[in-house]
């Protein structure tokens, strides 16, 4: 018999941890809590239902035997989302990730991250060591993040609807509102918050030491600059998506199955 859409794309309520600033962060758990655990990690102006759960990665890793946790990062998904520019940088974001793990009490797990959440994940990576024995980014752009946004734009659009010129900006546009319950002036905080801080990131100088297994679309305009970032981590795999550009690769069955391939070792 099969089962409706609605069973397979279900969410279990979220538990919250209270992670930097106050702030409070939902998290999710599928499948055994004694089994070897992944964490999932979105994108920007993503969530942990739109990029794990409707694409079917939770599904597939819970009925491979994974414990799943999914965490929805600030400013997304059932996580608080503060307006304040401040306390959005790659660095809070990776702290209040480590600071999650922390609370659930998981010694060791996979980490998986896409866009944002592959960013993010490089620092968590290399910030625990061992405690990841093995991580997946996918679509990682090397380069100050969302730099190439039209921040002006994009206010003034917020403000009175005027119309977004740059393509780039526009594409981002269509983004945050696919996605139910984003709040625009949290996610236009993230982005000054990220590129106020003027940082390279991720930094191929200090690449996570730990097998990576690095995967971007053939169509997506970072492919390169995720190979460089993949040169640079001394045991990387690198897995390019094919027929895929940066807001589809995550539904890719390709990707899933390298994925899971490479967490198996």
């Amino acid at each position: 018999m099969a089962i409706p859409l609605a069973d397979l794309t279900n969410m279990p309520h979220p538990q919250y941890v209270e992670v930097g600033e106050g702030v409070a962060l939902a998290a999710y758990s599928w499948g055994d809590l004694d089994a070897p655990a992944v964490a999932v990690v979105h994108g920007f102006a993503s969530s942990t239902r739109d990029t794990w759960v409707l694409t079917g990665w939770a599904r597939m890793l819970e009925q491979e035997g994974y414990r799943v946790l999914g965490i929805d990062l600030r400013g997304h998904g059932a996580s608080e989302k503060p307006h304040d520019a401040s306390g959005y940088t790659v660095r809070n974001l990776a702290s209040d990730i480590e600071t999650v793990l922390d609370t659930f009490l998981i010694d060791e797990l996979f980490y998986v991250g896409y866009s944002l959440g592959a960013r993010v994940g490089w620092e968590v990576a290399r910030d625990l060591g061992d405690r990841i024995p093995r991580a997946v980014l996918g679509g990682v752009p090397d380069g100050i993040p969302l730099e190439h946004l039209e921040i002006d734009q994009v206010r003034r659009y917020i403000a009175d609807g005027t119309p977004v010129t740059d393509e780039r900006t526009r594409s981002y546009i269509a983004l945050t509102e696919r996605v139910p319950g984003n709040d625009f002036e949290a996610l236009l905080g993230l982005a000054c918050g990220l590129r106020d801080s003027g940082l390279i990131d991720p930094d191929p100088a200090s690449a996570p030491p730990q097998p990576v297994l690095f995967a971007t679309g053939a169509e997506d305009a970072v492919l390169e600059g995720s190979r460089h970032l993949a040169s640079a981590a001394p045991q990387s795999t690198f897995f390019e998506i094919p027929g895929r550009h940066h807001f589809n690769a995550p539904g890719s069955k390709d990707f899933r199955m390298a994925a899971l391939e490479f967490l198996r070792g």
